[in-house]
């Protein structure tokens, strides 16, 4: 039994943060809470995100795992004029997911959980902490989508730096510690990322939220962010592009 009331907003957080990756995903229903990972076919990514009944305006649910069309709910989400709530609940008969926006109720084929990946996070130790504010990260990756596809994410003890380098051009952001909501860090790190994978991320989260990365050197980085009010908490993960000598 799964059976939900939600505001379109935190439903569109929801979805765009998983369609940064995957068309399909596989939603955990646990009885206080949604649980929701997923990995990109390339295996460049994860995110595991975690949104608590109190994220919802209604939430009743027993522990159950339903594969999701994200796409399908994008449409949905089409539906919901300003002050709509929407309804979700699992008709288990004919395993559907049934959304209630206003006056129109739409009817949806859940997918086949088997084929759907169920990731592990890895269990990292990433010795530096940088905390910024979205749209600084979203400057910077303005700047650096004319100049190359890798973004480099290097963090010292007096600050934190995105760099992007071309054949011709090269850019960067250089943010100090006093412009960043929190440093932790001993000794310089430095790795690169594509930076496609990591502009598709930052831009699908909120403008205005903090983003706490969690770096090495040619080390994933882990970047995690509350959602909904602070009910809900998601993790990103973004393997390095290993530069060679």
């Amino acid at each position: 039994m799964f059976k939900a009331k939600v505001k379109p907003e935190v439903l569109k957080e929801i979805v765009e943060i998983i369609a940064t990756l995957v068309d399909e995903a596989k939603f955990s229903i646990e009885k206080t809470r949604l649980v929701i990972k997923a990995v990109d076919p390339a295996h460049v990514a994860m995110v595991e995100l975690s949104i608590s009944k109190g994220g919802f305006e209604e939430f009743k649910a027993d522990e159950s795992e339903l594969g999701v069309d994200i796409d399908k709910v994008k449409e949905v989400l089409r539906l919901a004029k300003p002050g709509d709530d929407i309804s979700i609940e699992h008709n288990e008969e004919r395993n559907q997911l049934v959304f209630q926006v206003g006056n129109i109720t739409r009817r949806m084929s859940l997918v086949d959980t088997t084929g759907i990946s169920d990731p592990k996070v890895p269990n990292l130790t990433l010795p530096v902490v940088v905390s910024v504010r979205t749209e600084e990260l979203r400057q910077g990756i303005r700047a650096s989508e004319s100049v190359s596809d890798h973004i480099a994410l290097t963090a010292t003890s007096d600050g934190f730096e995105m760099a992007s380098e071309g054949d011709t051009d090269s850019v960067d952001l250089k943010l100090p510690k006093d412009l960043l909501e929190e440093l932790e860090c001993k000794e310089e790190v430095r790795s690169l990322f594509p930076l496609d994978y990591f502009s598709n991320m930052i831009k699908a989260i909120s403008t205005s939220t903090v983003v706490t990365m969690r770096m090495g050197n040619d080390y994933p980085v882990k970047m995690e962010f509350s959602i909904a009010g602070g009910k809900g908490e998601v993790t990103y993960l973004l393997a390095p592009r290993i530069e060679s000598e």
